[in-house]
């Protein structure tokens, strides 16, 4: 069996098995648990490998590309401006970024976009992964199309885009881009290493996301026009994508953070369970 690291309170002793199991099976290369209850550390395992060679062990200081997760870090920070009396969820996302009132978006509310409600679920116009990285290109093609529903009326998984959106009304009101200011304001004060934007002097502690098998879903039986297959088609993303320097060093604030369990926790527990 392969072997599982770290610290487990006996309450939740199954994790280290499950976890230990999961490896086994092959179900995860390498992974991390963490719990946090009442501010302490009650669970922090890590066990498997961080490569696909199975050369490298998953150690207490690997991260990852935690993909969506990466969202709960963002809406935090966007959480904290409500808090400082910063950012009003009910008003106008236009108020902060005026230029996303073109084309009927002066209707859109922040909590539309953090609630993914807001119609803008991905790009109107083609984009490849490249335009994502292009901060101002990117925001920009958002700001200037027109919503796909009417705004808060329905919802729709804003995959790709939400992190420019949310990440956007961010640098409006504080000046710096998200990353930077989850770094400033939550990172650095809890000890959280979690980062939006990695810098290239972490990248060795990085374990490569190995792409899963592709989903048993025939291409020719979608609707190019859906909601759905815009959204998750710009761009058309793969794992790999993750594995390069561009990737890991943008600013994505809906899917390319990197940290592990214990650092995603860590933030986290600042408001779940209301703090504690």
């Amino acid at each position: 069996m392969v072997d599982v690291h770290g610290t487990c309170d006996a309450r939740f002793a199954a994790l280290r098995e499950i976890l230990a199991e999961n490896l086994d099976a092959g179900r995860d290369l390498g992974a991390s648990v963490a719990v946090r209850i009442a501010g302490e550390s009650v669970v922090d395992l890590w066990g498997g490998w961080s490569d696909p060679e199975q050369t490298q062990p998953w150690t207490e200081h690997t991260i990852t590309n935690v993909w969506s997760s990466t969202k709960t870090q963002m809406t935090l920070c966007a959480l904290m401006l409500v808090d400082r009396g910063l950012l009003d969820l009910d008003a106008p996302v236009a108020r902060y970024w005026p230029e996303f009132a073109a084309e009927g978006k002066d209707s859109v509310l922040v909590r539309h976009l953090l609630g993914h409600t807001s119609g803008v679920s991905g790009w109107a116009q083609p984009v490849t992964v490249d335009d994502v990285y292009d901060w101002e290109r990117s925001t920009s093609m958002l700001a200037a199309q027109a919503p796909w529903w009417e705004p808060g009326t329905a919802s729709g998984y804003h995959a790709m885009c939400q992190g420019h959106l949310v990440g956007e009304v961010v640098r409006r009101i504080t000046g710096v881009q998200l990353g930077e200011f989850f770094r400033r304001e939550v990172a650095e004060p809890l000890g959280c290493d979690f980062h939006i934007g990695l810098d290239p002097s972490e990248f060795s502690r990085v374990s490569a996301v190995v792409p899963p098998p592709p989903p048993p879903i025939d291409p020719s039986t979608l609707d190019p026009d859906s909601v759905m297959v815009k959204t998750f088609t710009g761009p058309v993303m793969h794992a790999k994508v993750s594995w390069t320097d561009e990737w890991r060093q943008a600013d994505i604030g809906a899917a390319n953070g990197h940290g592990n369990a214990r650092s995603v926790a860590l933030a986290q527990s600042a408001i779940s369970n209301g703090g504690v």
